[in-house]
């Protein structure tokens, strides 16, 4: 995440939650930044120089007046008139960085090498929220580079439990004796 986009989107979730609306503004910004990557065509024409900044900022308009909050609106154009819609995804980041630290919510990434049942990752969901005490934002990855185990990224700090960390610590284990 650029400067550019931790200030931007930053500056957006302050706005957002001063007037209530973080939570609103949250979703619709994810609804579109996900649009926004599924249709690269309609992002690069948005971000066309040749095209004057007042009819790009109206096939925002036309797009999205009515479906989005209107800061939210306004937030997109103001990325479209400074040329920054390429920093949309990194915007998108940093307000949700914002917003979870502000509603005390926290980030985990499991990577296991097999897709884990909805039972597995209630119980690990449960037990995160049990050991922290904060609400947990669980994203759970597939990964078969693991070959086995779980491997939990949260709040910056990564607690491996994969057989392919196991096997690497087994390895230097071994390579440190000296016969």
């Amino acid at each position: 995440m650029t400067e550019t986009a931790r200030l931007y989107g930053g500056s957006l979730f302050q706005l957002a939650a001063e007037e209530g609306q973080d939570t609103q503004i949250l979703a619709e910004l994810d609804t579109v930044a996900a649009l926004f990557k599924g249709s690269p065509e309609y992002l690069r024409l948005l971000s066309t120089p040749s095209l004057p900044k007042k009819e790009r900022t109206g096939l925002l308009d036309e797009a999205l007046r009515g479906q989005v909050h209107p800061y939210l609106l306004n937030f997109f154009k103001l990325l479209c008139d400074e040329g920054l819609l390429g920093e949309l995804g990194g915007c998108a980041r940093a307000y949700r960085v914002a917003y979870n630290k502000a509603h005390g919510i926290l980030e985990a990434t499991a990577v296991a090498a097999v897709a884990l049942t909805a039972q597995q990752t209630q119980k690990l969901h449960d037990r995160l929220e049990q050991i922290t005490g904060k609400q947990v934002d669980l994203q759970v990855k597939v990964d078969p580079a693991v070959l086995g185990g779980i491997r939990l990224d949260m709040d910056g700090v990564q607690l491996d439990g994969t057989v392919k960390n196991r096997l690497a610590a087994l390895r230097r284990n071994i390579a440190s004796v000296t016969l």
